[in-house]
């Protein structure tokens, strides 16, 4: 992977919540690239600091400081009908598919919503609808049905055919795999890989679980404090860690991840 034109690039990104003496630094001047097909997995404990980069990259949050740049324009101030066009290029897939399924509308409505500012006719939203669900493995028959009728694992599916079904260039995984069971768990990352090798989507995986990461990722970034503490590639962060964060988080893996 090149690092010389990424899709995405982070520099100098501080995030500060309240005023003078009690203001609380969440980030501190962070820089982050992440290449166009990459996965750039993001590690650290709760309280690292890695939902609120998520939520800046995603818009959510204006910085204190810093810039969030996407193919090379920044689009740290956008607001409006250009932060509307610039949503539909990034996508964020929640540890619990709840947050982005509503319990009362169909897998179809709740698929096709995304595309509702891209004019397309009825029958052209169900075709992308029938796709993606084969996609990601599930039944046409899944598109007439409610949330609650499936598995943890298959809401996850959804939330993760949700996420893809407008093309976007950039998703943001936020623990996606966290509240599965192991068998699960690697259906799911195996599903995303083979989305990515599909679309070449690019990811931003975020996790407590350096073991899960290093699987699907290309780089790995440890996060602590606010701050990015060590990158490289999964091998290099698992064999011959830096920072001793790091080497506390390896520490706490059990010893059959770290074989």
């Amino acid at each position: 992977m090149s690092d010389d034109d990424p899709v995405l690039r982070v520099t100098g990104l501080t995030q500060r919540f309240g005023h003078g003496a009690r203001a609380v630094t969440a980030l501190d001047d962070v820089d982050l690239s992440v290449a166009r097909g990459e996965t750039l997995g993001l590690v650290g404990e709760s309280g690292s600091g890695k939902s609120t980069l998520a939520r800046a990259i995603l818009l959510m949050r204006r910085p204190s400081e810093g810039s969030i740049a996407f193919d090379g324009a920044d689009v740290t101030g956008l607001r409006g009908a250009a932060l509307r066009r610039h949503r539909r290029r990034v996508q964020m897939v929640f540890q619990d598919p709840n947050d982005s399924l509503d319990p009362r509308f169909t897998v179809a409505r709740s698929l096709a919503e995304p595309l509702g500012g891209f004019g397309m006719a009825p029958s052209e939203r169900r075709e992308r609808v029938a796709g993606i669900l084969e996609r990601v493995g599930l039944p046409a028959e899944s598109a007439t049905r409610l949330p609650h009728e499936f598995s943890g694992g298959q809401r996850q599916r959804i939330a993760i055919a949700r996420a893809m079904i407008a093309k976007p260039e950039f998703v943001v995984l936020d623990e996606p795999t966290s509240a599965l069971d192991v068998s699960v768990q690697a259906q799911v990352l195996n599903l995303l890989v083979d989305l990515q090798e599909q679309t070449g989507v690019t990811y931003l995986f975020i996790t407590h679980n350096l073991a899960v990461v290093t699987h699907v990722a290309h780089r790995v970034a440890v996060m602590n404090g606010g701050r990015i503490v060590e990158e490289g590639t999964g091998a290099e962060v698992m064999s011959a860690p830096q920072h001793p964060y790091t080497r506390t988080l390896l520490d706490s893996m059990p010893a059959l991840y770290r074989t």
